[in-house]
């Protein structure tokens, strides 16, 4: 089935955008500040300074612009908690440069600071010979400095070797100073400061001490989402007491360079509203069970001609109404199976709309719901929606991690056959059962990022299309397109059917 036309079926023509290369409509440049804040490796502290950061300018008044490095879906969502502005992925493989940049500009438009969560360590990419991929990587593209943080956690004279390290390492690398976590004492960090002494150029900015009650709690795909752990008052005022009682901010903010950013004076914000009336009413999954989204996937599919209707399938009795499409993100269903189990009707309703020809997308825990069954850790199954005949697994060992591009087998709602785009695969859990069906299509051909071949696929079955992957739309913003002229099309379907 052709799902992909382009103007076929525009009873509800609306007067065009144009949109750049990126997807979105231009906009021109403005200038504010900006830094990234990197560690020597994954576990130095960064998220916590990162919130510590944030809060801390927010408490002086000034609105941040959080954004985070790679493909990860929680610390953003930690981000946006603390600054209340919608924290951006920035990626050097899922997104070209000049995505990124824009993206960049376009999100820090009316930002008084940018603030850049990096990805593991500074250097670390996706392969040993190049930047591909790190943070230093992003540091250059957006033109912000690093802030490195090292975890000063038994370590003294040392300390100054891997500063004098990570500094030498890029000479085209700009440095605002190191922080260094974990200090002892007062004493300890004068010792590091001694160390640091004519032997490097980058400051010392100060020290923080390790602090249980600021502590993000950890499980298996990472931190504990935000809509699961709220900051209360008491914990941004920790957050910003590890800035304000031992950095210099004042001071920072002096040093800190102008970046170029973007202002929408002649088109309106993207985020939450289009440049015309909606074409259709997209629901978008939101709850505790599904809230791994890139926002710029939901913001391209709006600049499209999208309203973005959020329900929670965990809760609502029903649908929203007027529904030309569904979308469901991934999460952790898992830990709600039983809940999303027994909102039968819900279920039901959503297995209706998938054999009615409605678009449906489903990515990783997204994709597990659209299938027939959960089993969880215990062994335990759980019914979900149908839509799929499969029944998937959950594993306590990792099943699958690492960036992923496809190539489409088969015209499907996010493109034809041959659009290629790119995203991230991470779960711990895998499909169960795999049975045959005459109408159920295999439409994705995998590769990781060296393009080797992978197993896995992605799967259609009428418009309803799901797979493990996290696809990130900006690697092809066309894929938004497609999937609202697919809404449109469905729509125009329904509305003569009555």
């Amino acid at each position: 089935m052709t799902v992909f036309q382009g103007d076929a079926h525009r009873d509800d023509a609306q007067p065009e955008t144009q949109f750049s290369q990126t997807g979105f409509p231009a906009f021109k440049e403005v200038t504010i500040k900006g830094v990234v804040i990197a560690g020597t490796r994954s576990g130095s502290g960064k998220t916590t300074i990162t919130l510590g950061f944030m809060a801390a300018f927010r408490k002086r008044g000034l609105m941040v612009a959080p954004f985070k490095v790679g493909p990860d879906f929680i610390d953003p969502g930690h981000h946006t908690r603390v600054t209340g502005a919608i924290s951006r992925n920035l990626d050097g493989w899922m997104l070209s440069r000049a995505y990124n940049t824009a993206a960049f500009a376009r999100a820090a438009d009316r930002a008084d600071i940018a603030v850049i969560e990096g990805v593991m360590g500074l250097y670390d990419g996706y392969d040993g010979r190049s930047e591909a991929g790190s943070t230093a990587q992003m540091a250059k593209w957006t033109g912000a400095p690093v802030i490195l943080i090292v975890d000063a956690k038994s370590m003294a004279r040392s300390a100054a070797a891997v500063v004098l390290g990570f500094e030498s390492f890029d000479p085209e690398l700009t440095f605002a100073g190191v922080i260094f976590n974990n200090v002892g004492s007062p004493r300890h960090l004068a010792y590091l400061r001694e160390a640091l002494d004519g032997r490097v150029r980058t400051p010392c900015l100060g020290g923080i001490p390790h602090d249980d009650a600021v502590a993000i709690p950890e499980r298996h795909l990472g931190l504990v989402t935000r809509e699961e752990h709220e900051s209360s008052p008491e914990t941004l005022h920790r957050l910003t007491g590890l800035i304000d009682d031992h950095i210099d901010l004042d001071d920072l903010w002096e040093r800190l360079p102008e970046l170029t950013g973007g202002s929408e004076e002649r088109h309106p914000p993207i985020s939450g509203r289009v440049t015309h009336k909606p074409l259709v009413r997209i629901g978008v999954a939101a709850d505790k069970a599904f809230c791994f989204y890139y926002q710029d996937n939901l913001d391209l599919l709006a600049a499209r001609g999208a309203e973005i209707v959020p329900f929670s399938p965990i809760s609502d009795p029903a649908l929203p109404d007027a529904l030309d499409g569904l979308y469901f993100g991934g999460g952790y269903p898992e830990l709600f199976a039983d809940r999303l189990a027994e909102n039968r009707m819900l279920r039901l309703r959503i297995r209706e709309s998938s054999a009615a020809g409605m678009p449906i997308y489903g990515e990783c825990g997204g994709f597990m719901y659209l299938g027939r069954e959960i089993h969880d850790i215990e062994g335990r199954s759980h019914s979900m929606t149908g839509c799929f005949p499969f029944v998937t697994r959950m594993y306590d060992r990792l099943r699958s991690l690492g960036y992923r591009e496809i190539t489409l087998a088969a015209d499907t709602l996010l493109g034809p056959a041959g659009t290629i785009l790119r995203g991230h695969e991470f779960h711990y859990s895998d499909l169960e059962s795999f049975p045959e069906s005459d109408s159920l299509q295999t439409v994705y051909v995998l590769s990781d990022r060296i393009g080797r071949p992978k197993t896995g696929d992605g799967f259609q079955i009428r418009r309803t299309l799901g797979s493990y992957l996290h696809l990130h739309f900006g690697s092809c913003p066309d894929a938004a397109g497609c999937f609202v002229d697919a809404c449109r099309i469905y729509r125009h379907e329904r509305s003569r059917s009555r």
